[in-house]
């Protein structure tokens, strides 16, 4: 159950109780309606249930910082999809206390055959802003992706650090109380991604920020606090310096 509430009063961002998810997963394909009713007889169900995420229960508070860790098939990505809203629960609930933007994949609504100043209109659209708006955000948003020289060429003669410079400068336009990242400090090249760092330390203690990532020197370096994810549970709370060794005993 997602349960989708405001409250100005209320120190909690987010809320999450008892949050299960799995999936099925494919074990053996039915080759005709002949091979269907076989297997049925047979009693094959023709895929696996995997869980992903077990019971997972956590609060994070207005304004903190949290990073979100663990190692590939952990559950962590699937979690940052349930609490935007991509993926349903099987059961559990979640409760955010505000406006959310979930940094998932960049760039997604990006047409290789328009030029780089109609993607931004478009991905502006797409992000609820009117024509009006991202005529006044425009010169900023081509000066912080440093495209200056490009906008009128094509998307698709663009490289891939341009076009994540250009989806990223997009995306940060896009106001919201709670902001989820997913590996998003990892783009464009070193002086890029000083950038992108000096912008998410402004945010600090301004908005609440939910960072799905592996590498733990980011959160250290910018969480407030940290949740360790093995095998779809919690398995450490707590500071970022005390997560990360207890992710570091996982390898």
């Amino acid at each position: 159950m997602l349960n989708r509430k405001k409250k100005d009063d209320d120190k909690i961002a987010i809320a999450v109780h008892d949050l299960y998810k799995s999936f099925k997963l494919p074990t053996e394909r039915a080759w005709g309606l002949k091979q269907a009713i076989f297997n049925r007889l047979k009693g094959v169900k023709g895929y696996k249930k995997l869980e992903v995420l077990r019971g997972i229960d956590f609060e994070i508070k207005k304004g903190e910082f949290v990073g979100i860790v663990g190692r590939n098939g952990s559950g962590k990505s699937t979690l940052l999809k349930l609490l935007s809203e991509i993926y349903v629960p099987d059961r559990g609930e979640i409760e955010i206390n505000g406006s959310l933007v979930p940094f998932i994949e960049l760039g997604v609504g990006f047409n290789p055959e328009l030029t780089g100043r109609e993607n931004i209109y478009l991905n502006g659209a797409l992000l609820g802003f009117s024509n009006d708006e991202v005529d006044q955000m425009f010169d900023d948003i081509v000066s912080f992706a440093e495209l200056e020289d490009f906008m009128d060429q094509k998307l698709k003669n663009y490289s891939s650090g341009m076009q994540v410079r250009l989806a990223f400068s997009i995306a940060i336009r896009a106001q919201g109380d709670i902001l989820i990242l997913d590996e998003v400090l990892a783009v464009g090249d070193a002086e890029f991604q000083q950038k992108c760092n000096d912008y998410f330390k402004s945010l600090k203690g301004k908005q609440t920020v939910i960072l799905v990532t592996h590498d733990m020197g980011s959160v250290e370096k910018f969480c407030d606090r940290a949740i360790l994810i093995e095998q779809g549970k919690i398995v450490c709370d707590g500071k970022p310096s005390k997560v990360t060794r207890e992710y570091q005993k996982l390898w």
